[in-house]
């Protein structure tokens, strides 16, 4: 990885602990894979764009609703804990 590829992960790192209050180290808990069934969705404000079939990190489960995910693009985001699916 090159320097400026470092660089920029660590700015993207910085603005989502920010963005979402996130307090220590990101560090993935599992993956999970969104329902190849549910219906793919833009994303918003927090939440993160939705593929089917698409593998994320869970960074953490926050409530019964919803998971904090990041996608393979190191995008991060809230996503419904009814459209995913364990590995």
């Amino acid at each position: 990885m090159t320097l400026k590829a470092c660089k920029k992960e660590e700015k993207m790192d910085r603005e989502f602990q920010k963005k979402f209050k996130f307090e220590g180290s990101i560090s993935v808990l599992t993956q999970m894979m969104v329902d190849p069934a549910a219906t793919e969705k833009r994303g918003g404000a927090k939440n993160l764009p939705l593929r089917r079939g698409e593998i994320l990190d869970v960074i953490q489960f926050t409530n019964q609703e919803q998971i904090l995910c990041r996608n393979s693009q190191r995008r991060y985001g809230y996503v419904p804990r009814a459209v995913m699916l364990p590995l």
